[in-house]
């Protein structure tokens, strides 16, 4: 069935699919309320027990796993917001598959604050740091892979895409969220070795990847 762009209140547009309208406006209220808390749940991680009331400042310098994780969470989570919202604002409409995809992205960064909290915990455990950073790894990962999915998308036959839209600025967006899946593959391959570097590594990853988007 032929789908016809149709405009919703606030002049934000809906795409008929089958008959039914998917509001672009729900999408991204429901999408940002999921990013925020989200981002907002990895601070829950950061704090000291009962025991650090007498040595304070040591305890909070003992704290650095999860400072370093609850980092890199943030920046991961707010470069993936940033490109979901680079996506949906150039998109000309929503379709079923956009909003499954959407919501797959959306399971991705609710479920973040989980390993976050198991590398800020088990990253100095010599039995588990290496699962734990491993995991993280990989999660970070599929972060990227899921947000460059949902780009690949729209942008595949430049579906949902402004008419005007050029090649030049397709292949610019495409460069800004192509998951670098040989350093993550080397992190996370590093993080069977030396977890502790890896961490390092994906706080790199992280940023450098929040900066490149600016």
């Amino acid at each position: 069935m032929t789908e016809r762009p149709e405009t919703s209140r606030g002049s934000r547009p809906k795409r008929a699919v089958g008959g039914a309208l998917f509001s672009m406006s729900r999408l991204e209220a429901f999408s940002d309320g999921v990013f925020a808390i989200a981002i907002t749940l990895l601070v829950l991680d950061l704090a000291i027990g009962a025991s650090g009331r007498r040595h304070l400042l040591h305890a909070l310098v003992d704290l650095w796993p999860s400072y370093l994780a609850y980092v890199t969470s943030f920046f991961m989570i707010g470069l993936v917001w940033i490109g979901h919202h680079v996506i949906i604002s150039i998109s000309t409409g929503i379709d079923r598959r956009l909003t499954k995809i959407n919501l797959v992205l959306l399971f991705v960064v609710a479920f973040l604050p989980f390993p976050t909290r198991l590398l800020g915990e088990f990253i100095r455990d010599p039995h588990a740091e290496r699962v734990a950073a491993v995991f993280y790894g990989l999660w970070l990962l599929l972060m990227s892979v899921t947000l460059a999915g949902m780009w690949r998308y729209i942008s595949g036959k430049r579906r949902l895409l402004p008419d005007d839209f050029s090649q030049a600025q397709i292949d610019h967006i495409t460069r800004l969220f192509q998951p670098n899946i040989a350093l993550y593959g080397f992190a996370i391959v590093l993080a069977l070795v030396l977890p502790q570097i890896a961490a390092a590594l994906f706080l790199i990853i992280a940023v450098v990847g929040f900066i490149r988007t600016a």
